[in-house]
């Protein structure tokens, strides 16, 4: 671990237990610094408050590692383009931050830390604003009309199709940010479920959260005819068509959205690479798209697909968590592997892979729904 990253963790391990005040307190103090970034946010400030502190910190404090993170923090800046971000309003933003960190860590805070903390959120600046500079003159977000849209399981499953009135360009496997009229300048990412095609659709899979403003819009208030705004494609979590290796592709509930999506671009193409397809929910009425993943194993004979239940003693198919059903199928040491679902099934099925002698080379996941959980900062 570098000299700057020991000081990032050291020093955030001061404040880390008055997170939610230290939040209060740097957008407190970004408001004040320039009151009109305040229209840039939502009015519902209490789902949000946690999010763009909590990537912040977060992407700071990985900023030893520049490989892993400088095609994320350059997508995410080509993203936040969406909110009229300019180059003085990361300023505002850093200032707020340090000076939030520097309040709770009281006397215990260190010019050495000061330094640190700047050192690292100028990269994260750099990177963010080298990305946007990329995009400029080009669309920042997309108009979409909902044209089908489909409560499943419990009905907090919703699984719908928009179009893009402009072109679309995207990977299977990425994810985008959506922000739907019924809660205005609140943006939440969710991975698209299909491939590019002529058709210019995207289809999305989400499912309401408790506590979720834009997932409950997205399920239970989204109609057909409705107009979303779709943000640029992010993500690494894509298929790399020179590698030969055998694939085995893991889904957690809605996780499913992108590895759809990937066992779409492989029928595209495919003709000698075996998929293994592990979908793994709570019951049967979680397994929202079993007909069709069922239509899809039944018509590519390299597909296989296996499905589990971890809280359905009456399920017919395997039990336990998904983690667990991959490894009795195993071994596969010599297969690429693909991975989404919430943060604590992706923290244990990496775990898993780690244990079965899987290298971390040959797992793909994206960051954003990676084992830290790290919020999306929007």
């Amino acid at each position: 671990m570098s000299t700057l990253a020991r000081l990032l963790k050291e020093s955030w391990s001061l404040v880390e237990d008055r997170a939610d005040h230290l939040a209060n307190h740097f957008y407190a103090r970004l408001f004040l610094i320039d009151p009109n970034l305040r229209d840039m946010f939502p009015v519902q400030m209490a789902v949000q408050r946690s999010r763009l502190l909590g990537a912040l910190v977060e992407a700071v404090q990985t900023v030893d590692n520049p490989s892993q993170f400088d095609a994320y923090l350059r997508s995410l800046g080509r993203d936040h383009r969406k909110f009229h971000v300019s180059p003085e309003h990361y300023g505002a933003v850093g200032t707020a931050l340090i000076d939030a960190v520097r309040t709770y860590s009281g006397d215990r805070w260190t010019v050495a830390y000061e330094r640190a903390w700047r050192e690292g959120y100028d990269a994260i600046a750099a990177r963010m604003l080298s990305g946007a500079a990329e995009e400029e003159g080009r669309q920042a977000f997309w108009h979409a009309e909902v044209i089908a849209h489909e409560r499943r399981g419990r009905g907090d499953v919703a699984v719908f199709c928009c179009r893009p009135l402009d072109p679309f360009h995207f990977r299977a496997g990425q994810y985008v940010s959506i922000e739907t009229p019924y809660q205005p300048r609140l943006w939440r990412n969710y991975s698209v479920a299909n491939t590019e095609g002529a058709d210019n659709t995207l289809e999305f899979h989400v499912r309401s959260a408790t506590a979720g403003w834009v997932s409950s819009a997205l399920v239970r208030r989204l109609k057909v005819g409705d107009m979303i705004k779709v943000g640029p494609p992010m993500g690494s979590m894509t298929l790399d068509s020179q590698c030969t290796r055998d694939l085995v592709c893991i889904a957690g509930g809605t996780g499913l959205a992108p590895i759809k999506a990937l066992v779409g671009e492989l029928t595209q193409y495919n003709r000698n690479r075996w998929l293994h397809l592990f979908v793994g929910a709570r019951d049967r009425d979680d397994l929202y798209d079993l007909p069709a993943l069922r239509r899809l194993s039944g018509r590519y004979p390299w597909l296989s697909l296996v499905t589990a239940c971890s809280d359905d003693s009456t399920y017919d198919g395997e039990q336990g968590n998904i983690d667990e059903v991959v490894q009795r199928f195993g071994p596969w040491q010599d297969h690429e592997f693909y991975v989404c679902g919430s943060p604590p099934m992706l923290r244990s099925t990496l775990g898993t892979l780690a244990g079965m002698g899987v290298d971390a080379e040959h797992t793909h996941y994206d960051e954003i729904f990676g084992p830290h959980g790290a919020p999306p900062v929007c």
